[in-house]
């Protein structure tokens, strides 16, 4: 015959089960209470360490610019002559592609690239104010450096590392430390893009993002007045080895793009991209964000003593 609870059973189990809890919170409370001065003071040294931290770091700022990528300077030529001629080109030896590339993604990967980062530091030499500056002076907006690091006064490098780094920091070292304060964002629905450099300098922000816009437009620029170069030379040598007078007219039409190209690029300097919304220099840091950073460190805190002071009641229990 199998065993049964009676109705009064369970309720005596179940009110001792409330009181079991009860005791248990109660008993929880009281641990926590008898090592409150243990809460109280971690807590107020997270507090203070937080506090401290925060005031520590040196102010953010952050300057952006919105751009609208320029118009195709042949895409729909190319296209055109893809489509009408293509079969033709291809017995000459010539490849029309699809003709209108996304050379907005192109230019976009070119800016993030080791190579055009590289050539931005040296060309504008500002290794040092990327790799060594301490702070900026609001009121009569100077900076100055790390003496750690470099010395200004003599325009040398005086940090201590081991090999195979060397006092001047390599251009391995600068694009790390440049792509932190680098991003660059392609809105997939209206197309715009926005570069944005962050620097403990607005000024120096500012002028950052204005010269990355102005050198991507150069490089890509230089990059398509070459290549149409180069195809123009080729073009014209198959010219001369064909009599085929179909195939002469396409290879004249590319002879054609190519020059609009190539005109195109000098006529332009917006070449790439066209600026929207230009970099400004921020009157507001982006970061840190001092308030959170406190409170975050004090909640850490506490939460860190609530958990010394039980741990600590079990292991003696």
């Amino acid at each position: 015959m199998p065993n049964t609870i009676s109705e009064k059973d369970a309720d005596f189990i179940h009110q001792t089960s409330v009181n079991s809890d009860e005791i248990d919170l109660r008993e929880l409370f009281s641990v926590l209470w008898a090592g409150k001065v243990v809460i109280i003071a971690i807590t107020f040294l997270f507090a203070v360490g937080a506090v401290g931290l925060a005031l520590w770091m040196p102010n953010i700022y952050k300057s952006e610019a919105t751009l609208a990528p320029a118009e195709e300077s042949q895409g729909g030529g190319l296209s055109a002559l893809a489509g009408q001629f293509g079969g033709l080109a291809s017995l000459a030896g010539v490849n029309l592609g699809k003709g209108n590339t996304d050379k907005t993604g192109l230019a976009i990967e070119v800016l993030k690239s080791r190579k055009f980062t590289s050539d931005f530091i040296a060309n504008h030499r500002i290794l040092p104010v990327l790799m060594a500056v301490k702070k900026w002076d609001s009121s009569s907006n100077k900076i100055s450096f790390d003496s750690d690091i470099y010395n200004s006064e003599e325009n040398t490098w005086v940090r201590e590392v081991k090999p195979p780094k060397a006092p001047e920091p390599s251009m391995q070292e600068a694009y790390k430390e440049f792509s932190k304060i680098l991003s660059v964002s392609e809105d997939k629905d209206s197309g715009l893009v926005t570069i944005a450099v962050e620097h403990k300098s607005p000024y120096v922000a500012k002028q950052w993002v204005e010269w990355l816009i102005n050198d991507i437009n150069q490089v890509m620029k230089e990059r398509d007045v070459e290549e149409a170069k180069r195809s123009t030379v080729y073009l014209e040598k198959q010219i001369e080895q064909t009599n085929v007078a179909d195939i002469r007219s396409v290879l004249y039409k590319l002879v054609e793009e190519q020059a609009k190209t190539i005109m195109f690029a000098e006529v332009r300097n917006e070449y790439i991209f066209k600026t929207i919304d230009p970099a400004v220099v921020p009157e507001e840091k982006f970061k840190p964000k001092r308030a959170l950073i406190c409170v975050l460190g004090t909640f850490l805190g506490g939460m860190l003593a609530v958990f010394i002071v039980l741990v600590r009641y079990f292991l003696r229990k």
